[in-house]
């Protein structure tokens, strides 16, 4: 079965520094799926200046966090566009149980699921270097060590427990996620593609 008859429909998750963001693209180009971050979603719902975007723009420019019931209709709203309807790839949604839920709820509506979970597996040394590494090649002076210490704690409590949701569903495929970006594209490709999703151009 491949991607196009069928519509994939991936999550990539992973700590702070472990490059699902750039992997995450990687593989929707290869699946011919988008991909869609909670990031982008956000800056552009508040672009368009739609009502979400509006609510989304008030929050952030409070410096406050902006909810699971808001990010999760944010979402909705991207995955809701034609270009997802045949499949896609989230990145950095869900972040926690709460927003599994949602995510649930909202795919069992449209009478679908996530085919796989892609856990990019990176160690905490090496997410706290390659973090420090960017932020001096951006010139970035708030992310201190001890800023990137905090956000990996974040994850750890609040995103890492899904993982342990999608592993009782057995989606989950663990990558190692230290080494080049070719060798981390081939492998989680190596790992979808042993779950049955064949990419359409490699059929």
């Amino acid at each position: 079965m491949t991607a196009e008859q069928h519509g994939v429909r991936l999550l990539i998750v992973g700590p702070q520094g472990s490059g699902k963001g750039t992997q995450g693209v990687r593989i929707a180009e290869a699946y011919g799926i988008p991909a869609i971050s909670t990031g982008d979603v956000f800056r552009a719902a508040v672009a368009a200046g739609s009502d979400l975007g509006n609510q989304v723009k008030a929050i952030i420019e409070a410096g406050d966090l902006v909810s699971d019931e808001l990010t999760s209709a944010v979402v909705r709203d991207r995955l809701a566009q034609d270009d997802a309807a045949g499949g896609f790839l989230l990145d950095g949604y869900p972040r926690n149980i709460a927003q599994v839920a949602h995510l649930d709820e909202y795919l069992e509506g449209r009478e679908e699921s996530l085919d796989a979970v892609i856990e990019l597996s990176v160690p905490r040394d090496e997410s706290i270097s390659r973090i420090a590494l960017r932020a001096k090649e951006q010139g970035r002076t708030d992310d201190t060590e001890e800023v990137i210490a905090n956000r990996l704690a974040i994850y750890e409590r609040e995103t890492a427990p899904i993982l342990d949701v999608y592993r009782a569903r057995g989606i989950v495929a663990e990558v190692d996620g230290v080494g080049s970006l070719d060798e981390i594209e081939a492998r989680i490709l190596t790992a979808l593609n042993a779950r049955g999703l064949v990419r359409a151009a490699a059929v």
